[in-house]
């Protein structure tokens, strides 16, 4: 990866298509007006969102996964992220655009903090977001209109539009993405093997050596980033996947005590350091004490 594109700035993006821009902190590409273009492997220090018809033909490499577009594609990336493909002197015919904005855009507006909630810039490429043909007609109509204010001369209003219109392309594209969550017919699958991956875990007595599990290492063996495994947990049941998991070690828990085991040994078998994490665990969860349930329990009886 020696050949790599730094874009500190839109323009340095632009630029390297040979195309100039009329504003310093935004640009909107569209690759079919530019194409053939090189590849270029990119270390991102903008925000981008690239949206790609599924007759380009072209493969992405980002981090350790490969895109070939079979879809109409959304990938979103981040600041600090690096995606592309390495340049090999070859060029290539694209379709689809590209809008790439620096973080001062934002500075003073309300997306500057609620930009952090759009969790789909940490989703790795095999999670890009499919767009059925609609959806792709709705991000197109509103990114040309992006694209138009951008050729208006400039005046006090202008950078509060384009915040509204990357606002807006954000908001299609959470709400796209949730249609995902709901339509995938793998959600259901990753749901299932999910819960047989703590079952597994917890019947090896992994915790004993490991800990409770964590998200990461979860989304790690489902081949997921934990970003998005916890946004279609969310989806699904109404818990995060740090939720979800601390719910079903909480269950674990409440069969151990009613066995007749102690707080701090269910604490120590269940993988947590200290008996007083355990306690603190067990009443976020379930609003009580372990004592307090096993008090509870003994009434019943």
């Amino acid at each position: 990866m020696s050949n790599i594109l730094k874009v500190n700035k839109p323009s340095d993006y632009s630029s390297w298509l040979g195309q100039k821009d009329p504003h310093d902190l935004i640009t909107v590409v569209n690759f079919s007006e530019l194409s053939p273009i090189r590849y270029s492997l990119n270390s991102y220090e903008v925000y981008g969102l690239f949206l790609q018809g599924k007759e380009s033909g072209y493969e992405l490499v980002y981090g350790a996964g490969r895109y070939d577009f079979s879809e109409d594609t959304l990938i979103c990336v981040a600041p600090g992220q690096i995606g592309g493909k390495e340049d090999n002197g070859e060029q290539v015919n694209l379709s689809g655009w590209a809008v790439l904005f620096h973080p001062d855009l934002l500075q003073g507006t309300a997306l500057e903090k609620q930009i952090k909630n759009f969790t789909f810039f940490d989703y790795s490429i095999n999670e890009a977001l499919r767009m059925t043909p609609r959806e792709k007609d709705v991000l197109v109509s509103i990114i040309k209109q992006l694209d138009n204010e951008l050729k208006f001369e400039f005046d006090s209003e202008q950078n509060r539009i384009i915040v509204g219109f990357i606002n807006l392309l954000l908001r299609y594209a959470q709400r796209f993405y949730n249609r995902q969550f709901e339509s995938v017919k793998v959600s259901n699958d990753i749901l299932s093997r999910f819960e047989q991956l703590l079952k597994g875990y917890f019947e090896e007595e992994r915790q004993l050596t490991e800990g409770v599990p964590s998200v990461s290492y979860c989304a790690n063996k489902l081949c997921l980033s934990p970003s998005y495994l916890s946004d279609l947990i969310k989806r699904l049941t109404g818990d995060t996947a740090n939720q979800y998991i601390k719910k079903f070690v909480i269950q674990l828990a409440k069969n151990r005590l009613v066995a007749g085991m102690n707080s701090s040994e269910v604490a120590y078998s269940l993988g947590f350091d200290y008996p007083q994490h355990f306690s603190r665990t067990f009443k976020r969860i379930a609003g009580e004490t372990p004592s307090e349930y096993c008090d509870r329990r003994n009434k019943i009886k």
